[in-house]
């Protein structure tokens, strides 16, 4: 198996966050909502890790993951996204969870940085970790033709989540073609 170069980034945001780096969480914070040209306080703490060479994904990815990492940098986050918001769902508005996360899957690249904010401070509110590492993997991942992130993501959350009954299933199409 090869070496995952991009590990190292995330356990960087760990360190910042163990080491309670109060400064860099905040400058980090900042670039919320923001592209990386608007967040110039954040690339003291990005560009540093970069790859050579990296495409305008690559390096929207590390800026997006920094800034929500920031904004929710609990440890002890396990799986994907999917079983992230399973968790959240199992709290409480289990329907409200499911829409986000069905517009989530749905994302255009473009989009993505805005429902994953959403989400995760979602998942904050619940106090429910995220698993960094793998979100970070998962959206560089995120424009394979193949969408197996998105297929993972779905398996995981709904193998989560107990099936709908019958009678529930009923109710929910009818709602939709309301």
């Amino acid at each position: 198996m090869r070496q995952d170069k991009r590990v190292p980034f995330v356990e960087y945001l760990e360190k910042l966050r163990d080491q309670e780096d109060r400064a860099a969480l905040a400058a980090l914070r900042r670039g919320l909502g923001r592209t990386p040209a608007e967040a110039a306080e954040m690339h003291r703490y990005v560009v540093p890790w970069l790859p050579p060479e990296t495409r305008r994904w690559d390096e929207d990815c590390h800026y997006l993951v920094a800034a929500l990492f920031a904004s929710h940098p609990a440890p002890g986050g396990s799986g994907s996204m999917g079983d992230t918001l399973a968790r959240v769902a199992q709290k409480g508005n289990a329907a409200a969870v499911e829409r986000r996360f069905v517009a989530l899957l749905k994302s255009h690249p473009q989009d993505l940085a805005d429902r994953l904010r959403h989400v995760v401070s979602l998942a904050r509110a619940h106090d429910v970790p995220v698993h960094w590492h793998q979100l970070f993997r998962d959206v560089r991942d995120w424009q394979h033709p193949a969408q197996y992130v998105q297929r993972n993501w779905a398996r995981d959350f709904w193998s989560a989540l107990a099936p709908p009954t019958v009678g529930e299933e009923t109710e929910q199409v009818q709602a939709k073609e309301a």
